[in-house]
């Protein structure tokens, strides 16, 4: 039941990334078009930073529901398998503990970001473009959570050789 949430959880994040890639770049190309014209778009170069940020959170939780984050399984596979366990355990309060301090601080940010807008699209509140940091945050944290019991079984049940050439995969 849990790998099927999971799936099904990647699965949103991929076709959310997707979305947010090609908006990306039809934004970039419409942009340069413009630009190529004479014709520079006001908005472009704000709009495409806040796409990109948007794409390295939801691309995050992404990376974090594939356990394809940046780590060093390598030197948890080399321990023995209490010692694997208790590493793994470790690194998931750590990540899940700062990905919790980050949506916090996110959420509050917002609060003092609440009048302000964006400066080429008024009509755009900053904390809408912000929202990203806490809303990140907590996919983040689903995405490991999801993934935690197998990653627990693979540090407890893998020899310390087949589990450095899984973390490598």
């Amino acid at each position: 039941m849990l790998a099927l949430w999971r799936r099904r959880y990647e699965r949103l994040l991929e076709w959310v990334v997707i979305a947010l890639m090609a908006a990306l770049a039809i934004e970039v190309t419409v942009g340069v078009l413009f630009r190529s014209f004479g014709a520079s778009l006001v908005w472009y170069d704000e709009v495409a930073s806040i796409l990109l940020a948007w794409l390295t959170f939801y691309g995050s939780a992404l990376a974090a529901a594939k356990r394809a984050h940046i780590g060093c399984p390598e030197v948890v596979a080399l321990l023995p398998p209490a010692a694997r366990v208790a590493a793994r355990c470790l690194a998931e309060l750590l990540v899940i503990g700062f990905f919790l301090l980050v949506g916090w601080m996110g959420y509050v940010i917002l609060g003092v970001l609440a009048t302000d807008h964006l400066v080429s699209l008024p009509e755009v509140p900053v904390s809408y473009v912000q929202s990203v940091v806490p809303i990140g945050a907590v996919l983040i944290v689903a995405a490991e959570l999801l993934t935690l019991p197998r990653a627990l079984a693979a540090a407890r049940e893998a020899p310390a050789a087949e589990a450095v050439t899984e973390a490598l995969h």
